[in-house]
């Protein structure tokens, strides 16, 4: 319960902050996590980030201003940190599908998003296959990109950047200077995390005689890292999306680790006979016991 407690509060203090400047790490200090494990762990439970959700909820509030009294749509503007009525205007008509003035008159239709709280579900009924494993710094090779974090993007962009490796020969370049077969398999890091976008590489292990030309390295610190497998499939069919929603939707809020900022991977390895396993190692901390 005292996961739920925590989120519960950390809702709280967004709820009653939503007309004010809300401090992103005090919600997180009050969860007790860090300030980006705060806003992982919250996008994959809900399926929306935790700036889109406080937007939606600044324009509920807003609309039901609006409805019940003569408000000035600047003074509902400025109140919900919108710097200008213009700017407020466009955030209201995307959401609502009318103007603010509109929100006033008989048998329109708005839309309002209810305030979010955490409760028991019965989940976890499917294991989850994972390890504890320290593992010594490494250096990586290969081509990055810049991916944005926000919602399902992700999920989209990857694939993409994958494709396009895939069609210009990049990957085939990779797997030819890391000593690899023509069906070897390589990896993937998600790194440099700012919040709203990460940079993502397709590579391998550095080789032994050094960076070859064209590539891009990466150093990878002394870690300690979760280990999350899908198990082993035929031909590659892994369901790495649902895996990742898993890790921070059921196994973060129950586990005694949180998020350790540093590079994340997915590790794609061929099992023979068309079989195929993937891992995502997450670098992880103990909790702490405050």
């Amino acid at each position: 319960m005292d996961w739920l407690d925590r989120m519960n509060n950390a809702m709280e203090y967004v709820e009653t902050h939503l007309s004010e400047a809300i401090d992103y790490d005090q919600v997180a200090r009050i969860a007790c996590c860090s300030t980006y494990h705060f806003q992982r762990m919250f996008s994959f439970v809900t399926n929306v980030p935790l700036a889109e959700y406080i937007r939606r909820r600044r324009l509920t509030l807003a609309a039901f201003e609006l409805q019940s009294n003569c408000i000035k749509v600047i003074d509902v503007a400025f109140k919900y940190g919108y710097e200008s009525p213009e700017a407020f205007s466009r955030a209201f008509k995307k959401m609502h599908g009318v103007m603010p003035m509109s929100a006033r008159d008989k048998g329109v239709s708005l839309k309002a998003y209810p305030r979010l709280s955490f409760h028991i579900s019965i989940r976890g009924d499917v294991e989850m296959n994972y390890k504890i494993e320290d593992k010594q710094g490494f250096e990586m090779f290969g081509v990055s990109t810049l991916i944005n974090a926000d919602g399902e993007n992700p999920y989209i962009e990857i694939p993409r950047f994958w494709e396009k490796c895939i069609s210009d020969g990049t990957v085939k370049r990779i797997r030819t200077v890391a000593g690899l077969g023509e069906h070897g398999q390589i990896h993937a890091v998600l790194y440099n995390n700012q919040g709203e976008s990460f940079s993502y590489m397709i590579g391998y292990f550095l080789p032994q005689n050094g960076l070859p030309q064209g590539f891009e390295k990466l150093q990878i610190p002394l870690q300690t890292y979760a280990i999350f497998s899908t198990g082993i499939n035929p031909d590659g069919q892994n369901d790495i999306h649902g895996l990742w929603k898993r890790i921070w939707g059921e196994w973060f809020p129950s586990s005694n680790y949180e998020f350790a900022n540093g590079p994340e991977f997915e590790m794609t390895y061929d099992r023979g006979n068309n079989m195929y396993e993937m891992e995502v190692w997450i670098p992880v901390v103990k909790k702490s016991e405050s």
